[in-house]
């Protein structure tokens, strides 16, 4: 079996071409709805306009950030004129097309703002990039949920997601605040990650490497678990469910 490619090897100019195949994606979904008022299930204080106004501002601000370089600082992103500007999924092609574009001519090694300053994930524009095609996966599965048409997301987008939302979200949330524990996440495709969360380095239960909890499943399934947009019981699980339970509300992704 020929190994799934990792974003380490994988060229600058695919990761952009994720970003732009998981953001039109969304928008595809998005035309195909009826409704561009219907309510999200699994983001329910928005609606599926909404959906595509958050995604072109998200692409809007990191287009900012990477064009100014490194900074302590967030970037101002000029507002945009409504009365002068495009259709909705105009807009948001728009959107994607310049962060794109910028992230194009910044190349992958170029320092910027980010939020997750504080993580070993480096302060990148490459690592923007990575963080966008999960953006933008992750919300073209929101669109196509309220369209009727959830499909998974694609294998290298979810297996590299996993470990993006490891580095990213956990990597951000602050100490643990329960008990040390391990928790091992296993994807069908055959890669699997471990969690040492609190003081489990060094304790006889890190020489054993024993788990106290597991996830089981297709990576995108649970990739959209870690992200909240599946439930618990769409993987198979092993040990302590209360600590399954109390990873998946850690960190607070509201």
């Amino acid at each position: 079996m020929t190994p799934t490619p990792s974003f380490e090897t994988l060229a600058f100019a695919n990761v952009l071409s994720l970003i732009e195949d998981r953001s039109a994606a969304l928008r595809a979904a998005v035309a195909a709805s009826p409704d561009l008022d219907a309510r999200v299930p699994s983001c329910p204080d928005w609606s599926l306009r909404e959906l595509v106004e958050h995604l072109t501002e998200v692409h809007r601000f990191w287009t900012a950030a990477v064009a100014a370089g490194p900074s302590e600082q967030p970037p101002a992103v000029k507002p945009v004129d409504d009365a002068l500007s495009a259709g909705l999924l105009a807009r948001s092609a728009t959107a994607t097309e310049e962060l794109i574009a910028t992230l194009r001519a910044a190349g992958p090694e170029l320092g910027c703002w980010t939020w997750w300053a504080g993580s070993e994930v480096p302060m990148t524009s490459g690592a923007v990039a990575r963080h966008q095609v999960q953006e933008a996966a992750v919300h073209a599965f929101d669109a196509q949920l309220t369209a009727g048409t959830p499909e998974p997301l694609p294998e290298l987008v979810a297996l590299d997601g996993i470990g993006e939302f490891i580095g990213v979200s956990h990597g951000t949330a602050g100490p643990w605040p329960h008990q040390p524990v391990r928790v091992g996440l296993h994807a069908e495709e055959g890669e699997s990650w471990v969690l040492e969360l609190g003081a489990v380095a060094g304790t006889e239960k890190a020489d054993a490497q024993e788990e106290d909890a597991g996830l089981h499943g297709p990576a995108s399934d649970l990739l959209l678990v870690l992200h909240g947009r599946l439930p618990l019981d769409r993987l198979r699980t092993e040990g302590d469910r209360s600590v399954l339970e109390r990873l998946l509300s850690w960190p607070d992704l509201d």
